[in-house]
């Protein structure tokens, strides 16, 4: 008898890992959306606690432009809807005191203020009911994939090649994460170059030294195609390393010495990872709704329905 309840619990331990508690607690409750509030930290350090579809209009607001295609406001919607249901669900694992900040470390965020100083009065009341709409539309929906939330990341623009696999950026797999085309129409829509002096460089680098010979290489690409390591000054930078330091808008880069300077050019916007935002913006204009428009951006995802009674 002892035995068959210690296989029971090793069962049940199995099935836990297997189906993560985050998911499992809206299948067993009947949890309307209307009952999650979720914890903002606030940058003045104080944390403000709002209702989870109230909260998804400031970010939205923050996140993607007002004026683009109800599909992709909609799209984005559910993206930020599961980033923050999974951050509430997983609190109790990891209590920080806060489910989320203002800030692009987990979602960008603007209050009613700031959303009417970003837009103006005569805008904000023109979008702010488009943002409602693309809330109220898309209540409850939220993506999943293996049994747990996904990790709905987005970018700006992923310029002239495919979105990232998350293995190239992060070094973490994950099997809805991977090489799609961005869908954009311009894909030049973004393209940048700045110069950097030898001087500049040593500073933000933390090379000490001058008389290293000013250089520039690409040593190692992504299976999308853009920078993965590169060498400058005689040191080598994983190119996500290299973008922060540098202020770079993004990892397609080339980089071409002129004189004393190091001219380099980035095309696109953002990490590249999950959904381009005007990836989503573009299709939405081809009349591709938003369901599609996720399941093109995250391979493999699925839209499911918390309760919405």
């Amino acid at each position: 008898m002892k035995k068959e309840w210690m296989w029971l619990i090793v069962i049940s331990i199995c099935i836990g890992l297997l189906i993560p508690w985050s998911v499992l607690r809206w299948q067993r409750q009947n949890v309307d959306t209307k009952d999650i509030v979720i914890r903002v930290l606030m940058t003045n350090g104080k944390v403000s606690s709002m209702p989870l579809e109230d909260y998804l209009i400031g970010v939205v607001a923050a996140e993607m432009p007002a004026e683009f295609q109800l599909e992709a406001l909609k799209a984005q919607t559910i993206a930020a809807r599961t980033y923050a249901v999974k951050q509430y669900s997983t609190k109790k694992l990891t209590d920080k005191g806060y489910d989320v900040d203002t800030t692009v470390k987990t979602q960008a965020w603007l209050s009613n203020a700031q959303i009417r100083n970003k837009w103006g009065l005569v805008n904000y009341w023109r979008y702010r009911g488009k943002l409602e709409k693309a809330v109220k539309e898309t209540r409850g929906m939220v993506l999943v994939a293996n049994g747990d939330y996904i990790d709905a990341f987005y970018h700006s623009s992923s310029g002239r090649k495919p979105t990232e696999r998350s293995e190239d950026v992060w070094a973490s797999s994950r099997s809805y994460l991977k090489n799609v085309s961005s869908e954009e129409t311009n894909p030049e829509r973004y393209v940048q170059r700045i110069s950097f002096s030898r001087e500049d460089l040593t500073k933000k680098l933390g090379i000490s030294y001058l008389s290293q010979q000013l250089n520039f290489q690409i040593l190692s690409k992504t299976t999308a195609g853009r920078a993965k390591t590169v060498k400058v000054l005689g040191k080598v930078f994983e190119t996500t390393q290299l973008r922060v330091l540098l202020g770079l808008p993004s990892t397609d880069i080339e980089g071409v010495v002129q004189g004393d300077q190091l001219v380099i050019t980035a095309y696109g916007k953002g990490h590249a990872v999950g959904m381009s935002q005007w990836g989503a913006n573009d299709m939405a204009l081809r009349n591709i709704k938003a369901q599609e428009i996720l399941t093109h951006f995250y391979p493999g995802a699925k839209i499911m329905q918390i309760s919405v009674n």
